[in-house]
């Protein structure tokens, strides 16, 4: 194992978001310093970072400056710059290294990858006109999904083709001129994920496996733990162990996975850093998903992700996020965690709740209770951060 980094070193962030603001509220608690890049100034996470750097991700002088003053540099999302992060890989420390980030920037990468490592994912077929789309089509079928292989995310840059009369929608895509995968749409009976975390030395723990809710193609609740099947668990926690040994993951990797009726397993997406669906691990486990990305970055022992008690964690949007404070304030267990965001929009993340309880079923019952109290009309007004 080599030397742990340690307090009070400073850990460099490429994002400024909320994934970044958790994970430096994570290496501040352990004493790290914290710089981060981001093109906005007072960011979610440039509002709690020791050193705030704006610009671009592509910025030669932003990079250098966060180079500067860091011991250790990771990434909160995947989309930030390839040619800057392998830079930072070559002079610098990117213990995540920059393959990571080809991979999972591209979809068409990413299954050709995962196929590779020997998982199973929907078939699929690249498309980049439409001639090629009605071919795959023929091959793949109906119901089917095209996405663009780069970019995208809570449902945007993709379509649902339910039926040849779908097709229109596809135009859109396929005049943007970025390439795309077309993708069987898998009948699926629940969506699930695991966060799996490893550091340098190759030792990887997983999260408890977490049941996801979408609406509107948005993450709306975790629950955890899954209401699956013991052997669908050990199975899931199995494959995000083997992706991660494949791709010789250094920090955490979220694995989306579908998982069918006949008790199959699909691997869905890939997310090369903390998840959203993991955030209920902040209250829920006995080291949260940012604490153990921390840790395996700078080469510690991985903490053990024990669940302390059953969870659900609840995404708070726009329209949302401002009602909340008429109804946190009444509970004893509301674990609340809004992220300082600028501007607020419908459909954008500004916020999350986590309930624990004794029994799944009361965390359950208690987030929906709130989420139904959240629907009448508010009394405060959130107020944007100037």
């Amino acid at each position: 194992m080599t030397q742990p980094i340690v307090p009070p070193k400073t850990i460099g962030i490429l994002g400024g978001g909320q994934l970044g603001r958790m994970m430096a509220i994570a290496a501040k608690e352990i004493g790290f310093k914290v710089a981060t890049v981001d093109p906005t100034e007072g960011s979610p996470c440039g509002l709690i970072a020791d050193i705030e750097i704006v610009g671009d991700y592509a910025s030669e002088e932003a990079r250098n400056k966060l180079a500067e003053v860091s011991d250790v540099i990771t990434y909160e999302f995947e989309n930030v710059d390839l040619t800057t992060a392998r830079w930072l890989e070559k002079h610098h420390h990117l213990p995540q290294g920059s393959n990571l980030l080809k991979v999972t920037q591209d979809r068409a990468e990413e299954k050709a990858t995962l196929e590779k490592i020997g998982v199973q994912v929907a078939p699929y077929q690249l498309v980049e006109q439409k001639a090629e789309l009605e071919t795959a089509l023929e091959n793949v079928d109906y119901p089917a999904i095209l996405k663009t292989t780069r970019g995208g995310y809570d449902g945007k840059g993709q379509v649902v083709l339910d039926s040849p009369d779908d097709l229109k929608k596809a135009k859109g895509l396929l005049e943007s001129g970025q390439p795309c995968v077309l993708e069987k749409k898998i009948n699926f009976m629940k969506e699930i994920s695991v966060i799996v975390a490893r550091n340098t030395s190759g030792d990887a723990e997983t999260f408890p496996v977490a049941e996801n809710i979408h609406k509107d193609n948005i993450l709306y609740q975790s629950i955890v733990p899954a209401r699956i099947s013991d052997d669908n668990i050990t199975e899931a926690e199995s494959l995000a162990r083997k992706i991660a040994d494949g791709l010789d993951l250094v920090g955490t990797l979220a694995v989306e996975m579908f998982l069918t009726e006949n008790e199959g397993i699909y691997i869905n997406e890939l997310a090369p850093r903390p998840h959203n669906s993991g955030h209920y691990t902040i209250e829920g486990c006995m080291v949260s998903q940012f604490q153990q990305h921390i840790r395996a970055i700078c080469g510690w022992k991985l903490g053990k992700p024990n669940l302390v008690k059953p969870s659900v964690m609840v995404n708070l949007l726009g329209e949302d996020a401002a009602k909340i404070l008429d109804i946190a304030p009444l509970f004893d267990d509301v674990h609340l965690h809004l992220y300082e965001k600028k501007e607020i929009k419908d459909k954008r993340k500004m916020g999350h709740f986590t309930i624990i309880d004794e029994t799944l079923n009361k965390a359950v019952d208690k987030a929906e209770t709130i989420m139904e109290n959240l629907q009448k009309p508010p009394k405060h007004k959130l107020e944007e951060v100037k």
